[in-house]
């Protein structure tokens, strides 16, 4: 439920609208950005100058501290339109809970509800042609904030600026994904930031995936730092696999994102009575149910791609192919009951939606 007090946000309206531009039945995914953008600074320790204004290019000085030292953090939301034209997001408050969580990592200063939230509310509403109808479609928004200190030394900044930026975009992956069990390079180990959103997580990452890439594997699954045998997340998402019946998923800690999808799946694997273990999995475990020939699905979680599915798992130099995507049970009902409680068509027994 939204307490938080509505809050004074000034208003700059663009000119010339470009929504003229773009081909809604032909939409790429984070490409092309809506007309305008939430903005506000945080200063002398208190939060100002909220407002919306013409998206457009950012003045930055070349000592911005978020360039040197990667105090950056971000969180990633979607929006819908239902039959009737009204405009939702899907678990605002948990985004907002989680740049804080992030914040507090970063040693940079918590968002207030309020500023989040009417920023969200305000800035939708004005672009809610923006929001597509077509399907698969929907409005992708990021909110994030950066240190703004215009000076070159390795302290927390004193200054930031929190921005809210809307894209209109279609499926982040259009066909299922092969992936590589990575088990040289690391994206997180324990009492490091792999929990959070900060951007520096996601930089680190694309060196081993283009090397997977160029070995013809769209993405990769990432081990632990330790032993490299179990299995975290799989690029930017959160890695799911249904073995016998049972959905299982690696446990979160200091070195997996609580990804706001993931819980999702699981409360509504749940709620269908199916047995959910939240436990650590091998790649040796994974393996050997692909030979008994129980490993019946594999999948990615995230907000971008809602479900990911996995055609194919490389590790060792041997590719395993999963069984036809097509045949999936489990990823393909959760994945259309979430499309349906996003854009009201089911019932939303959890209070997920929140209406603009």
């Amino acid at each position: 439920m939204l307490t938080a007090q509505p809050i004074t946000i000034k208003v700059q309206k663009t000119l010339q609208t470009r929504i003229g531009e773009i081909d809604f039945n032909d939409l790429h995914f984070g490409k092309i950005f809506a007309d305008h953008m939430f903005v506000s600074d945080y200063k002398d320790g208190e939060w100002i100058d909220s407002r919306i204004m013409p998206y457009g290019q950012v003045m930055m000085s070349p000592a911005t501290s978020a360039l040197h030292y990667g105090q950056s953090i971000f969180e990633g939301m979607k929006a819908y339109k239902n039959d009737k034209g009204e405009v939702l997001l899907f678990r605002p408050l948990d985004n907002h809970k989680r740049i804080n969580l992030s914040a507090d990592r970063m040693a940079m200063p918590s968002i207030p509800q309020e500023i989040f939230m009417e920023g969200l509310k305000q800035l939708i509403n004005l672009d809610q042609q923006w929001v597509p109808t077509t399907e698969g479609a929907s409005l992708y928004i990021r909110p994030f904030l950066i240190g703004t200190d215009e000076y070159i030394g390795v302290k927390p900044s004193d200054t930031y600026r929190f921005y809210i930026i809307t894209a209109p975009g279609g499926a982040y992956y259009n066909e299922p994904v092969k992936v590589l069990v990575e088990t040289n390079f690391i994206r997180a180990v324990e009492g490091g930031v792999g929990y959070v959103k900060a951007s520096g997580n996601y930089g680190r990452s694309l060196y081993p995936t283009k090397l997977a890439q160029q070995r013809g594997y769209q993405q990769i699954i990432w081990t632990d730092g330790k032993n490299h045998r179990y299995l975290e997340e799989s690029g930017t998402m959160n890695l799911m696999f249904v073995i016998d019946d049972v959905l299982i998923t690696p446990p979160l800690g200091d070195t997996i994102l609580a990804g706001i999808t993931r819980d999702s799946v699981l409360t509504i694997a749940r709620d269908w009575k199916m047995k959910v273990q939240e436990r650590k999995i091998s790649i040796d475990e994974v393996i050997d149910a692909h030979k008994r020939g129980t490993l019946e699905e594999a999948f990615g979680t995230g907000t971008a791609a809602t479900i990911a599915h996995i055609s194919l798992i490389g590790f060792e130099g041997k590719d395993y192919e999963l069984p036809p995507i097509e045949n999936t049970i489990f990823s393909h009902r959760v994945s259309k009951e979430l499309d349906n409680i996003r854009k009201g068509k089911a019932e939303d027994i959890h209070n997920w939606m929140y209406k603009i």
